[in-house]
């Protein structure tokens, strides 16, 4: 009696243990999502991709049911963060603010970048474009872009420019415009435009390149001085502000930002986040907000971002090297 007793419970506790794998496989493969999504930002808090992304994270979470976590893990002028997406599970459980900085330029302008951006990734959504801001201290000696190009030209060298890191898309816009203008200046990369915009108040550095969402309070405030946009036309955030092609002819430049997830992604999952992605960006608050940080929102499937990625990584290949950078 004993024997069946004991052999009973045995195949009780077997039959529960059993139960339990198996409700827990069922919720691990259950319908997507069904656990917190990390959205790593590759920059400190204040970064564009941060700001955007903390703004559209609460209709996602609305719609998707599930949390968004919103991690800032910078470093390597955002080749950390990317890293450590790219090396992540594939399950849509960990995705990344991607950019055109750590996208497709700091590939060709690094030595030590830690990923492939075709290869190691999956393309999700291209959120948004931008333009850059070239911004001084209130401290220079110039107080417009043209007088800048001219003080440049008078001082080779001496001009000092930061941006968010050597190498990286700011860094690269302003060796081309350099370049086409015909000035020198040194170069002073930051890890963030937070610490760029103190040191500028504080005069240790003259002038930034930047996208508009960092400075964009510190101008409206008179602290730093906005002094061109690198958009093809003006805007109306800064209706008096001039383009850089008005003293540079035919110069601009645009950036882009995005999400994106390690690569081998289920298609379907992708298709999800990008109808989601899509559909917090286009709320109308989302909109005009990021319409003050210089954002133009953007609204179509993968394949979209996947094609810019690819063409926006062989053109800016080619700028590099016409620009005669050489990767550090």
């Amino acid at each position: 009696m004993n024997y069946y007793l004991k052999k009973y419970s045995s195949l009780a506790v077997l039959a529960l243990f059993i139960s339990f794998v198996s409700q827990f496989a069922s919720a691990q493969t259950g319908p997507y999502p069904n656990r917190p999504i990390k959205i790593i930002i590759p920059f400190p808090p204040g970064n564009t991709t941060d700001i955007m992304t903390r703004l559209i994270a609460p209709k996602l979470q609305e719609r998707l049911g599930q949390a968004i976590v919103v991690e800032n893990k910078p470093g390597g002028a955002g080749t950390v963060g990317m890293e450590f997406v790219a090396k992540s599970k594939p399950d849509g459980y960990t995705l990344v603010a991607s950019q055109g900085g750590n996208m497709v330029v700091l590939p060709h302008t690094s030595k030590n970048v830690p990923y492939n951006p075709i290869t190691d990734f999956t393309s999700i959504a291209l959120s948004t474009y931008n333009y850059q801001v070239i911004t001084a201290s209130n401290q220079t000696p110039f107080k417009t872009f043209s007088q800048m190009i001219e003080w440049a030209k008078a001082n080779p060298g001496q001009l000092t420019v930061a941006s968010n890191g050597e190498g990286g898309f700011p860094h690269i816009v302003f060796e081309h415009l350099a370049k086409t203008a015909g000035i020198t200046f040194t170069h002073v990369p930051y890890k963030g435009s937070a610490q760029i915009v103190t040191d500028m108040v504080g005069g240790q550095v003259m002038t930034s390149v930047d996208g508009v969402s960092g400075p964009a309070p510190h101008i409206r405030s008179g602290s730093i001085r906005l002094l061109a946009i690198s958009n093809k036309s003006k805007v109306p955030e800064w209706p008096n502000t001039p383009t850089v092609s008005e003293t540079i002819a035919g110069w601009t430049s645009n950036g882009w930002f995005g999400y994106s997830g390690p690569a081998g992604m289920n298609k379907d999952i992708v298709r999800k986040l990008n109808v989601e992605i899509n559909r917090a960006m286009n709320s109308p608050e989302v909109v005009e907000q990021l319409k003050t940080y210089g954002l133009e929102v953007v609204s179509e499937p993968p394949e979209y971002y996947d094609r810019v990625l690819k063409e926006d990584y062989a053109r800016y290949g080619k700028l590099v090297k016409d620009i005669n950078y050489v990767p550090h």
